[in-house]
């Protein structure tokens, strides 16, 4: 499926997870992603969410690449991929316009059909691609999230006080961007305190590494837009899709010492918007694959290669101490 169209630049092997390496893939609709790339075998996509990159998979990404070709994007405005300028609808970072890209960069890849397991925003992109593109998933992972319609639909004080970002990010500009422009690292590290419930999960070169990325002005542009989008464009775009369910097989992880796990029924919203779903809590915060990277594994893996008993060991675990 190469598309002439595309333009693929080697950047060189990753500093943060071994084997793996970067690439900037232009895409056919003009928008470059940052991409690690590493493994062999049928293609998996990993996909982030806020406030990280593609590094948020540097504990798991290894013993992946044992089973499979892992494809580890940067979303458009987050990291090192393009960001695209603002639009009146923010439809430009509509999840439905960052599942397009998925698809075009598999696309470019030579990828017709692939397993996805996203994380935060990156889990709402993998709902729209779902929906949107079903003869191209096989097997979805969305990690420690509910719908997003369901979880605007139910805001309560609990919810608006724990995931304040959620309204704040939401608000005109220049208002958040310049807030949180004033001192980036401190909301950033805020951010990360607050959901990680697992300490020294994200060490300080990794921090270093978001805070990088999260100091570009354009990135906090476009993050907003991120969330501007989720509360309006793509409620839009879910409710003209209410009848739909995504096709494949779904999995559902959060963590149990989370908002989401600690607030809904993970399961039961899921299986409003999907024929097909299984799950567990897993004890941690809001990213088991940093906190928790083998149990997180020993869970996942099973369900994303097709086998139906709980994975007993992890071939190479040296990883997931950093």
């Amino acid at each position: 499926m190469n598309n002439p169209s595309n333009r693929i630049a080697i950047v060189g092997e990753s500093s943060f997870i071994a084997d793996f390496v970067l690439q900037d893939v232009t895409l056919s609709n003009g928008v470059t992603l940052r991409a690690a790339v590493g493994g062999r075998g049928a293609p998996l996509v990993l996909l982030h969410g806020h406030p990280q990159n593609h590094v948020t998979w540097r504990k798991i990404a290894p013993t992946l690449a044992q089973y499979f070709t892992v494809i580890m994007p940067d979303l458009r405005g987050y990291g090192d991929s393009d960001k695209p300028p603002s639009d009146v609808l923010h439809r430009n970072y509509s999840k439905k316009v960052m599942a397009e890209d998925i698809i075009l960069l598999m696309d470019a890849l030579g990828h017709d059909d692939f397993t996805f397991v996203g994380h935060d925003r990156g889990g709402r992109v993998g709902h729209r691609l779902a929906l949107d593109y079903p003869q191209r998933v096989n097997r979805c992972v969305f990690i420690d999230i509910a719908p997003t319609a369901t979880m605007y639909a139910l805001t309560d004080q609990a919810f608006a006080t724990r995931y304040f970002w959620w309204f704040f990010l939401i608000q005109p500009a220049p208002l958040p961007e310049t807030m949180i422009g004033h001192d980036p690292q401190f909301f950033l590290q805020k951010h990360i305190d607050g959901q990680i419930k697992t300490p020294g999960a994200t060490g300080p070169e990794i921090m270093a590494e978001y805070l990088r990325c999260y100091r570009d002005p354009d990135m906090l542009r476009a993050v907003c837009e991120d969330y501007r989008a989720a509360a309006s464009i793509d409620l839009q775009d879910d409710a003209e899709d209410s009848e739909k369910r995504i096709s494949c097989p779904l999995q559902l992880l959060w963590g149990a010492k989370g908002t989401v796990g600690q607030l809904y029924d993970v399961l039961a919203t899921w299986r409003e918007k999907a024929y097909q779903v299984e799950g567990t809590a897993l004890p941690c915060g809001h990213a088991p694959h940093e906190e928790i990277p083998e149990q997180m594994l020993a869970t996942m893996l099973p369900f994303i290669l097709g086998a139906a008993p709980a994975l007993t060991a992890v071939t190479d675990s040296s990883h997931l101490t950093k």
